[in-house]
């Protein structure tokens, strides 16, 4: 897979966090995913087709989200609800936004599908492509999350 595509969503996912979140996060090192499992308790995941088709899934542990989201809205959030999931939502879909304009830059367009959100401990992700699925780790003060991008070769 392209290492632009991957930078791409690794800085997109640093800068809309702390943007929106005002949270640091800084990214470990990437590695070939080879199941279904996603590290997380809520996930979200769209579906992007153009040069190449694939998907992009950013996956959260309960606390990791929760501290996430309780900065974003600024209140405490004490469990996953509705209003947590649709911001999850929105952070994917945000996400893949500036994706999408970081590659267009590079002369490369993508359109992006409505985002989908699970929330439930052992749920499992399909991508909406074959090819490899390429997993990033990010650390934050709270706990940890992982994206996940996997694009057809």
């Amino acid at each position: 897979m392209d290492a632009k595509i991957i930078n791409s969503f690794i800085e997109s996912t640093v800068d809309v966090i702390k943007i929106m979140a005002f949270t640091d996060v800084s990214p470990g090192k990437p590695f070939l995913k080879k199941d279904n499992n996603p590290i997380g308790d809520v996930s979200g995941l769209i579906g992007m087709t153009g040069t190449k088709n694939g998907s992009f899934c950013i996956s959260f542990k309960k606390e990791c989200i929760l501290g996430i989201i309780s900065n974003m809205f600024g209140e405490k959030m004490e469990g996953v609800n509705q209003e947590v999931e649709d911001a999850v939502g929105e952070l994917t879909n945000m996400i893949t936004g500036q994706v999408r304009k970081k590659l267009a830059e590079l002369g490369t367009t993508y359109d992006a599908a409505i985002p989908s959100v699970i929330s439930s401990k052992g749920h499992t992700i399909k991508h909406l492509s074959n090819g490899p699925c390429i997993s990033v780790p990010f650390n934050t003060s709270d706990s940890n999350f992982n994206i996940e991008i996997c694009f057809e070769l």
